[in-house]
């Protein structure tokens, strides 16, 4: 009964499209009517198979071309430059320095010229044989496949192209907080950046905790850290934002299911620059460390925290046993 009912719906939600006007503002056709009385299957096949025939139009591949000349140019020039023996040893190293950046697309690019001049030989082939059905329907075929593979080299060039992030290279600081859910978000929380300390050690990163700071279960209310590697901050920069569970915490007795949430920050570590910090313009207070840390945590003032007063930016830090071992 509800297979029935959702290929009703399925039906008239493909009846309002076909009725649908064209969205003249954009400029968008619709040019999907003649497949909308097909079988369900074999419409979407063939709406998917167009859209993969047509996702580059004949503009975008012609501005794409002008470029990739571009690129084929720039190239040829480096490449003339590192060979000429007169050469400055700083405008050798920038030069060799911005051939390693080209030399992903230059690989696309070769094997793209490679297949379009494929396309073009079998395009002559097809002319010069009208009348020979098999090699006909041979060439054809072969064809096809060329021209299949062209659009995708296409395809990858483009988002080659793209513009990138120039924060996408450096390294990350990672801050997880526990949002809404009392102590069940504090367990989230510390779930939450565990994994992220997992995934940085398959990663090959290195992964170096800032602070924590624990709840009365050993959850985490916040936790920080500063993750290094190669294109941290780029993998990582779209985990930021609220991270929300929903599942039966250890708090709970009678197994209702709770909702919490923790937040997520990915900051790019900034690159260092000469900073002078004069002893005149820092405040160094200390203070009895929280948490759980034995003898020494609540019983000596072992925790030191350093603000800048003209900026307002304060460090802290409280996981040593004494102040002389923080400072």
């Amino acid at each position: 009964m509800r297979v029935d009912g959702a290929w009703r719906n399925l039906a008239r939600a493909l009846k309002r499209l076909e009725s649908a006007a064209p969205i003249s503002r954009h400029r968008y056709s619709h040019p999907h009517a003649p497949i909308l009385h097909s079988p369900v299957s074999r419409c979407f096949r063939s709406y998917s198979d167009e859209v993969q025939q047509h996702q580059l139009s004949s503009d975008l591949v012609r501005i794409m071309e002008q470029r990739l000349s571009a690129i084929e140019h720039r190239n040829a020039s480096l490449q003339n430059l590192v060979n000429q023996p007169e050469a400055s040893p700083a405008d050798y190293a920038r030069a060799n320095k911005e051939l390693r950046k080209l030399s992903g697309c230059m690989d696309l690019i070769t094997h793209l010229r490679t297949k379009q001049k494929e396309i073009d030989g079998l395009k002559s082939m097809m002319a010069e044989c009208p009348e020979d059905k098999d090699m006909l329907d041979m060439v054809t075929e072969e064809l096809r496949q060329a021209i299949d593979e062209e659009k995708r080299l296409q395809s990858l060039l483009l988002r080659s192209l793209l513009p990138k992030d120039d924060a996408d290279e450096r390294d990350s600081i990672l801050e997880v907080r526990a949002g809404t859910g009392g102590e069940e978000a504090s367990l989230f929380a510390m779930d939450i950046f565990k994994m992220y300390e997992r995934y940085s050690y398959k990663k090959g990163w290195k992964f170096e905790v800032v602070e924590i700071t624990e709840s009365d279960l050993r959850g985490y209310k916040e936790a920080s850290a500063a993750i290094s590697g190669s294109g941290v901050y780029g993998k990582l920069k779209f985990e930021k934002g609220i991270h929300r569970v929903q599942r039966v915490p250890v708090t709970e007795k009678s197994g209702r299911v709770h909702t919490s949430a923790v937040s997520v920050a990915i900051l790019p570590q900034a690159d260092e620059v000469d900073v002078q910090l004069r002893n005149e313009e820092l405040r160094i207070d200390t203070y009895r460390s929280g948490g759980s840390g034995g003898q020494h945590a609540n019983t000596t003032n072992s925790a030191v925290r350093i603000t800048h007063i003209p900026t307002g930016m304060t460090v802290a830090i409280q996981d040593e046993r004494s102040q002389h071992m923080v400072l």
